[in-house]
């Protein structure tokens, strides 16, 4: 058993399972869980680099799903956590069924607040750890055929602002945003976005290097970063470029019937 302990959600594939392969590679014994079988797949991989991996299959949309993978952790000290969980919902708004739109609501919002909730209190009562959280540069853009998604990452955006400011004064407790923008993952199949603009770009950014320069950051005990230089300038700009404008630019990359 190594001497630090780390969680990694949304870690069977994309840049959950890439956070999940560095804390291995550092030396940490990994919990790791995700929605889907696949999982288990997954840990295999891991357990290569020698750390004990614990493999969760939860639904981290509800309270006892996040309740379950705590309840997983054994009562160990939790000394990292990536909180990665998510996923998107392309398609025009009032053609997605409610019951869909609503788990990416509580899976990207209600699940990460309350996991965050339960694991920075401990961390603030022991004056120790560092949480990476995967918000998105979408958070920044009203997300025409995928308002729900990037309304959920605007909330996770400011949310970890704002808990950065809560515990300003706590020694010893990093909290730090990735913010990516469109990435190699399964993230835009499963969204739906596959006859998009976006989904088929063929130069979206490799998740490896997201999850690498989003690692890097978390040790830094950076207050977030930016993946990618194209999405780094998209951010820069994003408060003086109209909402209307933002939103029109979005459209030709998520409306269906855009893939080139």
């Amino acid at each position: 058993m190594a001497d630090k302990f780390a969680i990694i959600t949304g870690a069977s594939t994309g840049i959950g399972f890439e956070l999940a392969t560095l804390a291995a590679k550092d030396g940490y014994d990994i919990l790791v869980v995700a929605n889907e079988p696949l999982i288990n797949d997954a840990a295999a991989d891991f357990r290569q680099f020698g750390t004990e991996v614990t493999a969760v299959e939860a639904e981290l949309s509800t309270i006892e799903g996040v309740d379950q993978l705590l309840t997983a952790a054994g009562g160990r000290q939790v000394d990292l956590l990536c909180a990665n969980a998510g996923h998107g919902l392309g398609h025009a708004f009032l053609d997605q069924p409610v019951a869909d739109w609503r788990h990416v609501v509580d899976t990207n919002i209600t699940g990460t607040a309350y996991l965050l909730q339960c694991v920075l209190k401990q961390m603030v009562a022991r004056n120790s750890g560092k949480v990476l959280v995967t918000g998105s540069i979408a958070g920044y853009i009203p997300g025409s055929f995928q308002a729900v998604y990037n309304g959920t990452k605007a909330f996770v955006d400011s949310f970890v602002a704002a808990l950065q400011n809560e515990l300003k004064e706590v020694a010893g407790v990093t909290l730090t945003n990735l913010l990516p923008g469109p990435t190699d993952t399964e993230f835009f199949d499963r969204a739906g976005m596959m006859d998009t603009s976006v989904g088929t770009d063929p130069k979206k950014e490799d998740p490896a290097i997201t999850a690498k320069n989003g690692w890097d950051a978390l040790m830094a005990g950076d207050a977030k970063v930016v993946s990618g230089w194209k999405n780094k300038v998209q951010a820069a700009v994003s408060g003086i470029v109209p909402e209307s404008i933002k939103a029109e630019q979005h459209r030709q990359m998520a409306e269906p019937g855009t893939a080139k």
